[in-house]
């Protein structure tokens, strides 16, 4: 007898689930990364494509650490730092979140610090993570919102296979303007690792 599709996803992220790849590490975000934290939200090119306002102050940073810590805890989401294998520093991070569990779906997320881009280290890192999607929450398809500005970011995306499902005009205001998005999606199926 077939299960429930509710029952066939699978998410738990206690004990939380790091991940490896050649060169990083994916781990849980814990109170010491509040100083790297405030460094990668304070940077303006970071948050130019995202809704929110750069940080400013340590306090900022460590209230979002207890803010994900909690998701977590509740299984809301899973938010993992991308660092490298030789010194475990955050440089960035990425996360499942808006997970579905009726319709097996959930969308991405993910910044790194400028210092770092454009050395494939996102794509690393998302291949560990949609493949984490995929194959241990067992998730039908993921998609990704982004500004179609954020070229960079369309382009790690496209070359992890994602397709573009939706274009919406001025359906977002944020920081005193209205402004496009677009979706992205990946099917399990269609995920090459």
């Amino acid at each position: 007898m077939l299960q429930p599709i509710r029952q066939m996803i699978n998410i738990n992220f206690t004990p939380f689930p790091a991940l490896a790849t050649e060169r990083l590490v994916l781990r849980q975000l814990i109170p010491n990364d509040a100083g790297d934290v405030l460094r990668l939200r304070a940077d303006e090119s970071v948050s130019k494509y995202i809704d929110r306002e750069p940080y400013k102050t340590l306090e900022e940073a460590s209230g979002f650490i207890t803010k994900i810590t909690n998701s977590i805890a509740s299984n809301e989401n899973g938010y993992w730092v991308i660092a490298l294998k030789t010194d475990n520093k955050l440089i960035g991070t990425c996360c499942i979140w808006h997970i579905s569990a009726e319709n097996l779906r959930a969308e991405i997320g993910y910044e790194l610090h400028p210092d770092f881009q454009g050395k494939g280290i996102m794509q690393e890192a998302l291949t560990m993570l949609l493949s984490y999607a995929f194959k241990v929450m067992n998730l039908h398809s993921i998609e990704a919102v982004v500004n179609p500005k954020n070229m960079a970011s369309i382009r790690v995306l496209e070359k992890l296979g994602f397709v573009r499902e939706a274009y919406f005009k001025e359906n977002y205001y944020v920081k005193d303007k209205f402004l496009d998005t677009a979706i992205y999606s990946l099917l399990s199926q269609n995920f090459v690792k």
